[in-house]
């Protein structure tokens, strides 16, 4: 049987803490009509309270990424005739300098973006894996040494997976992760979060949050909190209740109708306190 856990938390900060303390995180994001994944992406990563952050994006968004957040810096990548990243080549180049990398939201689907993802999974360092980086990946086959966090909301998991999700879904997640060497947040109405050993099924979060780029958010949320130095299962249990708790902050604001991702993003600092 796995274990069930509780929500961790983030350590005290010291006094003489600077921004390389809570790390730094490259987003790679967005394309051509997607830039917004990125801005929501990139801009979580910095609300979580990671010390730096750089999106990656295609050269021709580049100017739209940095003006959705003042606080990240932006990476422009060589682009396909779509307006999707067409190499890896200058990421792996500063991949060294990150602590943690946040692949997949906006990326768009082609030959291109799975040489890209292939590439840059390679890298020895922890990883988010959402949306079209997931996809790029189905179905998984890999096992990486280092830290990897799979977000897939159901539809992305059958992907993963190549079937249909089973209605135990702690149990689908659990087997995937303890296979694959991965932790696995399987989203929807009571996000389940797994390691293989160890499970979590969270009670915060509201149907308002099914709104697009909630998952962004999600993606940028983990990926700050991993580069606070949190093992890969305490950052998806914590960012999973903390995106579910701004979420439910947000609705007692704004209404669930009206609720967007961005209102998910301007109540993590309340969630977070």
């Amino acid at each position: 049987m796995m274990e069930v856990v509780e929500v961790p938390k983030l350590p005290p900060r010291a006094a003489e803490s600077h921004k390389g303390t809570f790390g730094r995180v490259l987003v790679v994001a967005g394309s051509l009509g997607m830039s917004g994944a990125a801005v929501l992406t990139g801009t979580a990563v910095m609300r979580s309270g990671a010390g730096l952050a750089t999106v990656a994006c295609p050269n021709s968004i580049q100017s739209t990424v940095t003006a959705g957040f003042p606080c990240y810096t932006t990476h422009a990548v060589a682009e396909d005739r779509d307006g999707r990243i067409a190499d890896a080549t200058s990421l792996l180049a500063q991949s060294s300098s990150f602590d943690v990398l946040a692949i997949g939201p906006g990326l768009g689907h082609g030959p291109s973006i799975t040489d890209v993802v292939n590439s840059l999974l390679r890298v020895e360092k922890p990883v988010v894996l959402d949306a079209d980086g997931l996809n790029a990946m189905s179905p998984w086959d890999s096992r990486r040494a280092a830290p990897t966090v799979l977000t897939p909301h159901p539809g992305e998991f059958a992907r993963l997976t190549g079937k249909p999700v089973p209605a135990d879904r702690t149990e689908a997640a659990g087997v995937f992760a303890a296979i694959f060497g991965t932790v696995v947040v399987l989203k929807g109405h009571r996000t389940v979060v797994s390691d293989g050993q160890r499970f979590f099924i969270n009670t915060t979060g509201n149907p308002g949050m099914a709104t697009g780029g909630s998952g962004d958010v999600l993606t940028g949320i983990i990926a700050g909190l991993l580069a606070q130095k949190l093992n890969a299962f305490d950052a998806a249990v914590l960012g999973v209740h903390m995106h579910g708790r701004a979420g439910d902050l947000a609705a007692e604001s704004v209404g669930q109708v009206s609720l967007t991702a961005v209102d998910i993003l301007n109540h993590l600092p309340h969630a977070f306190r």
